[in-house]
């Protein structure tokens, strides 16, 4: 079987990430299993645009491009889907480094000709030094982390995450690109699902198709410290709420709440239940985190039951991104 090559996409959009992109595109640059490409997408922003064209200049594996859709994380994602050449493409975050095998376990993967995509585990890399004490870690997807609850080792899951994401080619040309309108948009409400959409989209275009998470495909993803507050874990949440409204919306609520169901009903009233046993045994950080795990919960569903009334009276407007690509590998989305 022939070889796959995979493309790298990095997202950026502030200078204020300048060092974390660098470090991103060098994880990348030492891969096991080389990349065929790194193409760093920026979002909308001249100044950055042109200083990462000028770092990038002599480094003839990372190309440099600008978001061709409207501003926003799907938009430039499409893009950088439309001009990549590999077979995989692959999505790294701009604040997150790649383990050296990352590659190579998204790679294995496809060796199985029904896999479409492959996700991997992110794990947080805190500011502050450690984990707040109250910060749950069923809620680490609040800071683009891989959440306790999720099965371990190589499974075949609903949906991948996106900050550590693969996908084969053939998968966008059977479902499309990212939808605009529900994912993040620069500085916006944290929106998210994205992904998710996606890939519902996906096995319901491709009822064979077979999704996995690798557990050993790892990159580290930083958090800043004012995402360790209480306040940004509320907006989240909430913000959450709302996309999965979005998500159900498009496909579904069977399909876009599945997994939903199984992480209210088992994987967080058992973390209640041990941030309350911790309490007892006066251990930190346990009756915040049965707090934040029922606070989560609640915003959560608040955030839906408003996204949902909106969009029965026609808001939350999003679109579906048909990729195009010409035949010399450079192309945009339509």
């Amino acid at each position: 079987m022939r070889t796959l090559d995979i493309s790298v996409v990095i997202c950026v959009y502030t200078e204020d990430r300048w060092a974390d992109i660098q470090a991103a595109v060098a994880s990348v640059r030492a891969q096991s299993r080389p990349a065929l490409e790194t193409l760093l997408v920026v979002d909308h922003n001249q100044a950055l645009l042109d200083r990462l064209s000028k770092e990038y200049k002599e480094t003839e594996e990372v190309r440099v491009l600008a978001n061709a859709g409207p501003r926003g994380l799907s938009a430039g994602r499409n893009t950088g889907i439309a001009v990549s050449h590999g077979d995989v493409i692959a999505f790294l975050d701009d604040d997150a480094v790649a383990e050296r095998d990352w590659l190579l376990h998204f790679a294995e993967g496809y060796e199985d000709p029904l896999v479409m995509a492959v996700g991997g585990r992110t794990m947080p890399i805190w500011a502050s030094g450690r984990r707040p004490a109250w910060f749950p870690e069923e809620f680490d997807w609040v800071v683009g982390c891989t959440y306790k609850g999720l099965p371990p080792g190589r499974v075949q899951v609903r949906n991948v995450l996106g900050g550590n994401a693969s996908f084969r080619r053939t998968a966008f040309d059977a479902a499309g690109g990212f939808a605009t309108g529900i994912g993040r948009d620069g500085d916006k409400r944290p929106l998210g699902c994205e992904e998710t959409e996606l890939c519902i989209r996906l096995t319901h275009a491709r009822p064979d198709a077979v999704l996995l998470i690798d557990d050993r495909a790892v990159i580290h993803h930083r958090v800043p410290r004012a995402r360790e507050h209480f306040a940004y874990f509320r907006t989240r949440t909430y913000a959450e709420g709302l996309s999965k409204a979005l998500v159900a919306r498009s496909v579904g609520a069977d399909k876009g709440l599945e997994s939903e169901r199984r992480y209210t009903t088992r994987v967080l009233p058992a973390g209640v239940a041990r941030g309350l046993r911790d309490a007892l045994l006066a251990r930190r950080g346990g009756a915040g985190r049965a707090g934040a795990i029922v606070a989560g919960v609640v915003l959560a569903a608040g955030g839906y039951v408003l996204g949902s009334v909106r969009a029965r009276r026609g808001g939350g407007t999003f679109s579906v991104v048909e990729i195009e690509k010409s035949p010399g590998g450079e192309g945009a989305a339509a």
